[in-house]
């Protein structure tokens, strides 16, 4: 009698353990679409822009690798430059949001509208134009 009520407390706990192990499984293999991703990788893209980190702002850019270093210098130094004159004219980007995000994933391009908050209290909204290459979206 107690090896059938060992048994049946096994087979609860087995039961329980495959109900959790599918409903983890189902949470973790749901993937963002085209849309979501080209979006968020657009604002990860200009965050760095906002945190000073030009080198990762020009590297977000389509095939950062076949850029000539002196070339790759003259973008970093062109974003530090925006930069300061965004300040200068709106007293800086305080923050980029994504208002929303048009993906073609047969051409592999994506549309990102964005809007930059200034320091000033103005707004710019702007479209910002993605591609993606093996499975990873560069601003174009």
């Amino acid at each position: 009698m107690k090896i059938v009520k060992d048994m049946k407390c096994s087979c609860d706990k087995i039961a329980f353990g495959l109900v959790i192990v599918f409903f983890v499984f189902m949470g973790c293999s749901s993937k963002p679409d085209a849309d979501t991703l080209a979006g968020e990788t657009a604002k990860q893209y200009y965050d760095y822009l906002l945190e000073g980190k030009y080198e990762e702002w020009v590297d977000g850019h389509y095939q950062p690798e076949r850029i000539p270093e002196g070339y790759r210098a003259q973008l970093v130094t062109n974003a530090r430059m925006f930069m300061r004159q965004q300040q200068r004219e709106h007293g800086g980007i305080r923050e980029v949001r994504v208002v929303n995000a048009k993906a073609d994933t047969a051409s592999h391009r994506a549309d990102v509208f964005m809007v930059f908050i200034y320091g000033d209290s103005t707004n710019e909204e702007t479209l910002v134009p993605m591609v993606e290459d093996k499975g990873l979206w560069y601003l174009r």
